[in-house]
């Protein structure tokens, strides 16, 4: 770096351009790496050689830039001590954010973008490629901690987690182990190494010495092109890292001047003929090495050099333009070699155009470089991307990530996150106590989904949706209702049509037999409205059964509602023609003339009116319509009959089971009449199971659920039409195809002898 100095200014002074007639001067301190000898440099240079015991520091200084330091905490110390003397300070290689403050560091200046750029730009590679769970390790000084926290604020801003974050000064051993502790412990498999090239060399000491080597390193411009770390060992641990470097400008003309420098500096009688002794250096050992006199290679790669350079012609500019407005007469009252600094603007022989923005810093342009070894098992750095800050935000960023060479020499990008992605179907939960990045996947609640990766929340599905198997999508629910191909609607359906096929087989057997006292007794017509009523009652129980439609709906509970009052008019009427006829057989009563068969069937007839005038009034104020019930069941819809009015369906309800207690009551009463076939104990029997069946209906009916709430009710209408079936007329059945002797008038009309 003072060889490139020397070069420039070297340069400056042959020019016939830039400050013609003036020739520049320097003198050249090497700070050794110490702040206190960087101290010591600067009161030489701000001093001069010579300070006699009584001299006081109010004289002009003899020296117009200070082109340095390197690096950042020691240019911090330099800047502050000369800042109140108005000296400008150019480092070529201090990075640290801090040195932007002008209110601090109203004289600095810099070859070299801060590190806010690369620190955000380190948080953006990170993010490229995808790794949200990283290590983070710095220098603790100026350089590392403000690079640092540029670098967590934002990956944090980018939804980057930092597993660890830790720190260390070059001089403190113990801590630097504490650091390496910390690295095996943890588990990301990316570490931000914001290091500078010293702390960075302590670091690989130590990684090589445990063999730490399955770590991506991501680095800074300090160390990741520094050849002094470039060994066989240390490539097993820094094999295929990345990071930002800055940009390699090949100076025309340098890489000869300093090869031949150092040749005749080292070894002056590589340039000299004959005897060598006036030097005081034997040659002849070294004739194997002048072979190499030519190789100038590795100068390029001292990527510092450039910013050196431009920060020489910088200075020469500023002086160049403060002469000229001087010789004009028109320079501005208080102008320095600051003001003018701030002020150059003029493009270097390489072609690259030198300029300060507002806080003494040019535009960050990086090189993305990454290790990689040859065939021959040389290693080098390669470019695979750059990163231009002066272009758009969309366009600063350009990898080639098909050339890189990953840790551990892999062709497969490391992995390096806390938790896996949570795939569609669940959502993240964060652990507790850790950072957002560390999450469990929760698999989404029934009726939710999530269709994306890394999901936050479950989307609720809409009102007739329901979530798949995989929870990734929505669904339609499925739709329930009885239907006549499952197994409960087809025995449902065996035990109508068996039903209804008997009550046929019993009226077709009264039929033939009409003439027998058996059949023509309590009248024989009401019998076979009954049968028919029955057979009705039997084959409503079928328009239950399918999906509900508009017209099914309102069918069903009407057709239940009139066959049922139909049926119990019927029962009603004969047993009411019992209790006549046993009033009649008393003398002197002629009450049957008042219930002959013209007033049975007005009665049923008029009972029959009464449930149909019931029904006329449901279906015309609120009749039962289809309805899609999403409130029992979340993941299916049951398909239903809505009652409508809840009052005009418990009044068809009411309605039967008025006329069926009444029917009890009247049959219970002529159970012991003294006849010989006395129907009104078997029309007991039947109306007491009809009652029992219906007003366990009613809280079976209430509680079932869906389909089920439909196959209760049919059952009920089956249940108590059989019970009719079989108590009123299994008997009367029995005797006609068993006991036909007992079909007969005589035995019908012979009375039961008093116990009496």
């Amino acid at each position: 770096m003072a060889q490139i100095m020397i070069f420039a200014i070297e340069e400056i002074n042959r020019s016939d351009n830039l400050l013609p007639n003036v020739s520049i001067g320097y003198r050249i301190y090497d700070t050794c790496g110490s702040r206190l000898s960087s101290m010591s440099a600067t009161m030489a240079l701000m001093n001069g050689y010579k300070i006699a015991a009584g001299d006081t520091c109010n004289r002009q200084s003899p020296i117009h830039a200070i082109i340095g330091e390197t690096e950042s905490s020691a240019t911090v110390i330099l800047s502050r001590t000369t800042g109140p003397f108005k000296i400008p300070v150019i480092s070529p290689s201090a990075t640290c954010e801090c040195l932007s403050n002008r209110k601090q560091y109203p004289s600095f200046f810099r070859t070299i973008a801060s590190d806010y750029h690369q620190s955000r730009a380190l948080a953006q590679i990170v993010k490229h490629f995808g790794w949200s769970w990283v290590g983070a390790v710095n220098s603790d000084n100026d350089y590392g901690n403000n690079g640092m926290t540029i670098f967590l604020k934002t990956a944090q801003e980018e939804g980057i987690c930092v597993e660890y974050s830790v720190k260390f000064y070059r001089t403190e051993m113990e801590k630097l182990q504490k650091v390496v502790d910390t690295i095996k412990k943890g588990t990301s498999k990316v570490i931000v190494a914001f290091l500078s090239h010293v702390e960075m060399g302590n670091l690989l000491d130590i990684l090589i010495n445990e063999n730490i080597n399955d770590l991506q390193m991501i680095g800074v411009e300090a160390w990741i092109t520094a050849k002094s770390l470039m060994t066989q060992n240390s490539f097993h641990v820094l094999g295929g890292s990345l990071g930002f470097a800055v940009r390699k400008i090949n100076i025309e003309g340098f890489a000869d001047y300093v090869i031949k420098e150092f040749w005749n500096t080292a070894y002056p009688c590589s340039q000299i003929e004959g005897n060598y002794s006036q030097y005081g250096l034997n040659c002849n050992g070294f004739q194997e090495l002048f072979a190499l006199k030519n190789y100038n290679e590795d100068v390029s790669e001292q990527r510092y050099s450039s910013n050196v350079y431009k920060a020489v012609y910088a200075v020469a500019h500023s002086l160049h333009s403060l002469l000229n407005c001087k010789a004009q007469g028109d320079c501005e009252n208080g102008l320095t070699v600051v003001e003018a600094l701030k002020k150059v603007d003029f493009t270097i022989k390489m072609g690259d155009r030198v300029w300060f923005d507002n806080t003494g810093a040019i535009v960050a342009q990086y090189e993305v470089v990454n290790w990689q070894q040859d065939s021959d098992g040389s290693i080098h750095f390669k470019t695979v991307g750059y990163y231009d800050a002066s272009l758009p935000p969309n366009q600063r960023f350009l990898l080639n990530t098909e050339n890189i060479i990953w840790a551990g020499g892999q062709l497969e990008k490391p992995r390096s996150v806390c938790s896996e992605s949570c795939p569609p179907g669940t959502r993240k939960a964060t652990q507790k106590g850790r950072p957002v990045c560390c999450y469990d996947c929760i698999p989404c609640a029934d009726g939710e989904f999530s269709n994306e990766t890394d999901s936050i929340n479950c989307k609720q599905c809409s009102g007739e949706y329901w979530s798949n198997d995989e929870k990734n999508n929505c669904i339609f629910k499925a739709v329930e209702f009885l239907s006549f191909t499952e197994v409960m609607g087809i025995v449902l359906v065996i035990f109508s049509l068996f039903g209804a096929g008997l009550t046929v087989l019993v009226a077709i057997l009264f039929y033939s037999k009409k003439g027998t006292p058996i059949v023509k007794a309590n009248n024989s017509e009401l019998s076979f409205l009954l049968l028919f009523s029955l057979t009705l009652c039997f084959l409503c129980s079928l328009t239950f059964i399918g999906q509900p439609t508009e017209w099914s709906c309102m069918l069903r509970h009407t057709a239940f509602g009139i066959t049922f009052v139909l049926c119990i008019s019927c029962v009603l009427g004969k047993t009411i023609v019992v209790l006549m006829a046993f009033k009649a057989t008393l003398p002197g009563n002629n009450v049957m003339k008042w219930f002959g068969p013209s007033q049975q069937r007005l009665s049923v007839l008029f009972f029959t009116v009464i449930q149909i005038l019931i029904c006329v009034l449901w279906l015309t104020l609120s009749p039962p319509l289809p309805y899609k019930n999403i409130k029992y069941y979340k993941e299916k819809i049951i398909l239903e009959c809505s009652l409508g009015s809840t009052i005009g369906f418990w009044a068809i309800l009411g309605y039967i089971g008025l006329l069926a207690i009444l029917c009890f009551i009247l049959a219970f009463l002529a159970r012991t009449l003294p006849d010989n076939f006395n129907e009104a104990k078997f029309i007991t029997f039947s109306m007491l199971i009809f009652c029992a069946v219906w007003i366990t209906f009613i809280p079976s009916y209430v509680s079932s659920p869906g389909k089920f709430t439909v196959a209760v009710e049919i059952f009920a209408i089956l249940a108590s039409s059989f019970g009719l079936l079989i108590c009123i007329f299994a008997p009367k059945c029995y005797i006609i195809l068993f006991k036909p002797e007992q079909n007969t008038k005589q035995h019908m009309m012979r009375k039961i002898p008093s116990t009496s």
